[in-house]
């Protein structure tokens, strides 16, 4: 969909969707002939949608594993600053999820254990300082270990 809309268009469609959802407790709407599933927490909104004709439980479970995925990678702290403090990892998992609206995998263990193994494999030149110190943390307990 990021593709078919205009920026003005995607941005007047984005805040008619936040207007309707924002308030709202449920967890579908039809907006526009797409089918939209979401979930909110704390500051954060997650939307997943589809065509008006798919499934709305296979579309809420692309958000349940979405939003458990985000759940593990950020230590059940699921808030915004937290989101964009670690925004590659959650685009890594959410590529594990759908790749140009395809679902590959709903499984949220299986997502976090990828994103966990292609997380480790970026070069060292691409890796925060966080990412080196712990690497290096991880690799020196295992020499002590042997």
């Amino acid at each position: 969909m990021e593709g078919s809309l205009l920026p003005k268009s995607r941005e007047l469609f984005e805040k008619n969707l936040f207007n309707k959802t924002h308030r709202a407790n449920a967890e579908i709407i039809m907006l526009d002939g797409l089918t939209c599933v979401y979930r909110s927490n704390v500051d954060l909104f997650f939307y997943v949608m589809g065509s008006s004709h798919k499934n709305e439980l296979i579309l809420m479970s692309v958000l349940n594993c979405l939003y458990d995925s985000v759940s593990q990678i950020l230590r059940k702290n699921v808030e915004k600053r937290a989101v964009l403090e670690s925004l590659d990892i959650v685009m890594l998992a959410m590529d594990e999820i759908c790749d140009g609206g395809i679902i590959i995998d709903a499984d949220s263990s299986s997502v976090v254990s990828r994103v966990a193994l292609r997380n480790d494999d970026i070069p060292i030149g691409e890796q925060t300082v966080a990412q080196v110190f712990q690497s290096a943390k991880e690799q020196l307990k295992w020499s002590l270990l042997k």
